[in-house]
């Protein structure tokens, strides 16, 4: 299993916009994805899961992976996440 922590910055127009394209990422992969947050963590595949965190822009989040593809998660999901800045 990996971990890794990462600041959400939401770089849509709409807060429900960016959660819906970060469980559209995680859909994408084979492996276990979970997103967690103040101690609590939601399968990151689940709409209703990652909403019952509350996640806000700028929140600290730890994204967990396990799996075979779980490497390629993780990046695509921080490159999602925390965008570079211009």
């Amino acid at each position: 299993m990996m971990k890794e922590e990462v600041i959400f910055r939401c770089k849509e127009e709409s807060l429900m916009k960016a959660i819906a394209m970060l469980i559209q990422i995680s859909s994408g992969y084979s492996a276990s994805i979970y997103i967690g947050k103040g101690g609590r963590r939601a399968n990151a595949k689940s709409l209703l899961g990652v909403l019952s965190l509350g996640i806000s822009d700028g929140d600290h989040l730890e994204i967990s992976v396990d799996g075979t593809d779980g490497e390629s998660a993780i990046c695509e999901l921080r490159g999602y996440m925390e965008p570079a800045t211009p």
